[in-house]
C-alpha cells in the first residue's frame, strides 16, 4: 500500500515538473490569442493532457467497466478539483502575497465558460444513462467540445501587442542555464530545448517531449491506483476520483497560479473552467470513442452504473454551486476561497464515506440515485 502511495506522489511530482515545460511551450504557441480565450483553449487543453492520458490508460490497461469507471472518476473528480481548488488557490496566492485584496474576473468570461460547462455536464448526465456505452456516446461528447472551441476561436478578438510582451517574458525565462543532464534528470525541460530564444520549432519540441513525460507518468499513475485499490480492497473508481484526479490537475493549478501572479485573472479562472469542459467532453469522449471502435460496446456492472450516475449528478450540483459563488459578488476574496475549499473537503469526505459504506454517504447516494431515476424518465432513446 505504501509503495503505491509513494508511486502516486512520484507521478504527481513528474507531472508537475513536466508541466512547467508544457506551460512555457503552450504559452508561446498561444501568444496571439486574446486574454480569456487562451486560458480556455490552449492553456486548458495543454494542462488537461494528464486527464486525457489517464483516461486512455484506464480504459486500455484495465479494460471495460473498471477502466471506464476509473476514467470517468478521474475526469469528473478533476473537474470538481478544478472548479473548487484552483479558483480558491488563485485567490489565496494573490491575496497572501499582497498583490491584491481580491480577484475580479470578467462576468462575460464567467458566464460564457460557466454556462458552457453546465450544458456539457447536463449532456453527460443524459447520454450516459444506460449500462452500455458505444462510439456514438464518445462522438457526441467530442462534438460538444469541438463546438465550444470553434465558438471561442471565432469570437476571439485579436490580441493586440501580446506577442511582443510574451516574447520578452519567454526570452528572460529561457536564460536559465545549468547542466544539460541535470536539467534533464530534474525535468527542467525548458533550458534543454530552448538554448537562446524560444521559437516555433523548439516550442513544439518542448511541447511534444513534455507530453511524452506526462503520458508516461500517467501510465504509472493508473497502475499505482489499480495496485492501491487491490491493497485496500476498494474499487479503483474511488481511488481515481480523489487521488488520480488531484494528481492530473497539477498542471491546471500551476498554469492558473502563474496567470494570477501576472494579473491575468480571466485566464487563471477560464483555464480551470475550460479544462473542465475539455475533461468532461474530450478527455472522456475521445478514449471512449477509440476504445469502443476497437473493442466494441462497454457493458458496465450495476455497481458501476450507480457509481458513475451519482458522480455525474454530484458534479453538476457542485459546479452549479461554484458558479453561484463566482458570480454572486463582483469581487472574489478570502471568504470565497474558504467557501470553495470547504465544498471540496465535503466532497472528499463523501467519496471516502462511499468507499467505506458509511451511513451518511449511503443516504446521500440514495438521494442522488432518486434524482437519476427521475432523469431516466426523460431518456426517450432507452
Amino acid at each position: 500500500m505504501f509503495i503505491s502511495i509513494i508511486l502516486i506522489i512520484i507521478c504527481c511530482l513528474i507531472i508537475w515538473r513536466a508541466s512547467d515545460g508544457f506551460e512555457a511551450a503552450s504559452e508561446y504557441l498561444g501568444r496571439n490569442l486574446s486574454e480569456g480565450v487562451r486560458g480556455a483553449t490552449i492553456n486548458a487543453i495543454g494542462s488537461s493532457m494528464p486527464e486525457l492520458f489517464t483516461t486512455l490508460f484506464f480504459l486500455f490497461v484495465l479494460k471495460d467497466k473498471d477502466g471506464f469507471a476509473g476514467g470517468i472518476g478521474t475526469t469528473a473528480g478533476s473537474a470538481i478539483f478544478n472548479g473548487m481548488i484552483i479558483p480558491a488557490v488563485v485567490i489565496l496566492v494573490v491575496v497572501l502575497k499582497g498583490l491584491t485584496s481580491y480577484v475580479e474576473v470578467s462576468k462575460k468570461v464567467l458566464l460564457r465558460d460557466g454556462i458552457s460547462l453546465l450544458i456539457c455536464e447536463l449532456v453527460l448526465i443524459f447520454i450516459l444513462g444506460g449500462n452500455t456505452l458505444n462510439w456514438i456516446h464518445g462522438l457526441v461528447l467530442m462534438g460538444l467540445y469541438a463546438g465550444y472551441a470553434s465558438y471561442m476561436l471565432l469570437s476571439m478578438k485579436s490580441g493586440e501587442n501580446e506577442e511582443e510582451e510574451e516574447d520578452d517574458e519567454e526570452e528572460e525565462e529561457s536564460e536559465e542555464g545549468g547542466n544539460f543532464f541535470m536539467n534533464l534528470i530534474t525535468l527542467n525541460l525548458e533550458p534543454v530545448f530552448v538554448k537562446n530564444e524560444i521559437n516555433k520549432k523548439n516550442a513544439w519540441s518542448l511541447l511534444l517531449f513534455s507530453m511524452l513525460i506526462i503520458g508516461s507518468a500517467c501510465l504509472l499513475l493508473v497502475k499505482s491506483c489499480e495496485w492501491l485499490g487491490d491493497d485496500l480492497n476498494i474499487p479503483v473508481y474511488f481511488i481515481a476520483v480523489i487521488l488520480a484526479s488531484a494528481a492530473t490537475s497539477v498542471p491546471d493549478t500551476i498554469l492558473s497560479m502563474k496567470d494570477a501572479k501576472k494579473g491575468n485573472y480571466d485566464d487563471a479562472v477560464s483555464n480551470a473552467l475550460g479544462s473542465n469542459i475539455f475533461d468532461v467532453c474530450f478527455a472522456l469522449g475521445f478514449p471512449l470513442f477509440i476504445f469502443t471502435i476497437i473493442y466494441g460496446p462497454i457493458t458496465m456492472s450495476p455497481e458501476t452504473v450507480v457509481n458513475i450516475s451519482e458522480l455525474r449528478i454530484l458534479l453538476f450540483i457542485l459546479t452549479f454551486i461554484a458558479f453561484i459563488v463566482y458570480i454572486a459578488k463582483r469581487k472574489m476574496n478570502i471568504l470565497s476561497a474558504i467557501l470553495l475549499l470547504s465544498i471540496y473537503i465535503l466532497f472528499t469526505v463523501y467519496i471516502l464515506g462511499r468507499s467505506a459504506d458509511a451511513d451518511f454517504a449511503t443516504n446521500i447516494s440514495v438521494w442522488l440515485h432518486k434524482i437519476n431515476d427521475f432523469i431516466d424518465t426523460f431518456r426517450f432513446w432507452k
